[in-house]
């Protein structure tokens, strides 16, 4: 028993230790945080909250070229998003080859034949009737850009890193989530597109399938001239209905 006992204070002493030296960390001053009047920290809300409505998931794109660098800025965007240990446990393939595009449409077309063809239920199926979804996605070839988002298991701060990633699936969504109002804010449109299985994306991306699992697949471009939005897409829930005050 004095022996169980002597272990126990000493792991108790490491872990004391362990977390004395994690208090211990290299910082600087916040410097570039503003803080705006009452009144205009209202109106900025407000403006954010009207622009966000304006966001809509559209399946008709135009085929009007985006250039790079505005895609590159929206990226660097999402790589602003909080993380686990500030791993950053994401990586953005953005697409704009033609050839790439086909590749992806055929192999994405053909597992939404066999979703729509029974592997998906006649509940789900039922839950996206009002959105008029199908199995043909002509927009994957159509629009000027897709972006593959991955999640990795393994990595760290430095890209060299093989450390274990936390909270990887929390990350890359609020990462994704960056991107998407990104696109939106510099005028673009989007989808998002989550094929199961998406394995064929890490294949076609040339990715590394022990390390990174696809997340999701983001379409980016102009509306087409005859873009619509769904009815059933702009019935939102209420504040009451999503939020308690306490």
């Amino acid at each position: 028993m004095p022996r169980i006992y002597s272990v126990g204070i000493k792991t108790t002493h490491t872990l004391y230790k362990k977390r004395k030296a994690m208090q211990k960390h290299q910082s600087q001053p916040l410097n570039d945080f503003i803080e705006y009047p009452h009144d205009e920290m209202l109106k900025r809300a407000n403006e954010f909250l009207q622009t966000s409505q304006r966001r809509h998931s559209i399946r008709s794109f135009s085929d009007r070229p985006v250039p790079k660098n505005i895609i590159e800025a929206c990226i660097k965007a999402a790589g602003t998003a909080p993380s686990g240990a500030n791993h950053q446990p994401w990586h953005f393939v953005a697409i704009n080859s033609s050839d790439v595009k086909k590749q992806i449409r055929e192999a994405a077309e053909k597992l939404e034949r066999s979703f729509y063809e029974g592997r998906a239920g006649e509940e789900w199926l039922d839950a996206l009737k009002p959105l008029g979804t199908d199995a043909n996605k002509p927009y994957l070839e159509h629009a000027p850009w897709l972006i593959a988002v991955f999640s990795q298991k393994k990595g760290g701060v430095n890209t060299d890193d093989k450390n274990t990633n936390y909270y990887v699936h929390e990350s890359v969504g609020l990462a994704t989530g960056f991107l998407i109002q990104a696109l939106h804010r510099c005028g673009l449109a989007t989808l998002t597109h989550t094929p199961k299985p998406m394995s064929f994306l890490t294949d076609i991306c040339k990715r590394d399938k022990d390390n990174e699992r696809p997340y999701m697949l983001l379409i980016a471009g102009y509306p087409s001239d005859d873009a619509t939005v769904p009815a059933h897409a702009l019935d939102k829930k209420s504040l009451d209905e999503i939020a308690t005050f306490i």
